[in-house]
């Protein structure tokens, strides 16, 4: 209907410019009048097949079975082997690990596991999951550079457990140090008794434990000085 509609529009202007040039005939040799007036049959004419080949076009249209969207849709789930359903869980497990790699929610091999899982399920292959899966999260798993689950740390001369575990490259916080005691019971027999040159394991805090330690730091007031 829009092309029909066009195409009738440039019509009435090729006539409307038809006009101009009859009103100014005088400055036209009748040649010249000849001429355009032949071109601009011509050039109706051209018009006119077009808009027949498109008014053949849209009765063709109208008589094609053309299947709804929801229809295309789920013929192309049927192509992997899954149902709306099914489609509707792996985009809920897609976007929950796109999340947890954002967020750098360890460890790493795990979530490398996951998302080999996701790429093994054929939905992956519909263009929705496609790039995403197969691409874009695997580079975000690339760039992840994961924190070392624990570190190790050489006793010097005047260190303590406490001092250890202040340490900003540990865990900037002394209440932590019984983390650091707990993981080196077969070299420290008493915490107030630690040795230059002992090599001790400083593990990594987890969430519970940081919000542990942090608050027993808040909740901390130091005896008043006599």
């Amino acid at each position: 209907m829009f092309f029909k509609k066009y195409l009738i529009s440039v019509l009435s202007l090729l006539f409307f410019l038809s006009s101009i040039i009859v009103a100014q005939e005088e400055e036209m040799t009748e040649e010249e009048w000849e001429a355009e007036m032949s071109r601009l049959g011509a050039r109706k004419q051209a018009l006119e097949q077009e808009i027949s080949t498109l008014n053949s076009d849209i009765e063709n249209l109208k008589s094609m079975d053309i299947k709804s969207f929801e229809e295309c849709t789920n013929e192309l789930y049927a192509l992997v082997g899954a149902t709306k359903s099914d489609v509707d869980n792996f985009r809920n497990a897609v976007n929950e690990l796109d999340g947890k790699i954002r967020r750098k929610e360890g460890p790493k091999a795990d979530r490398q596991k996951d998302l080999d899982a996701l790429k093994m399920n054929k939905i992956s292959a519909l263009p929705e999951f496609f790039d995403k899966v197969h691409s874009q999260m695997q580079r975000s798993l690339d760039a992840w550079v994961e924190e070392p689950q624990e570190i190790m740390y050489t006793v010097v001369k005047g260190d303590h457990l406490w001092g250890i575990a202040k340490k900003k490259e540990h865990y900037g916080n002394g209440f932590a140090w019984p983390v650091i005691y707990k993981a080196n019971r077969d070299q420290i027999k008493d915490p107030d008794l630690i040795y230059p040159k002992q090599v001790f394991k400083v593990p990594k805090l987890t969430e519970e434990e940081k919000a542990k330690y942090e608050k027993l730091r808040a909740n901390y007031k130091p005896a008043p000085v006599q």
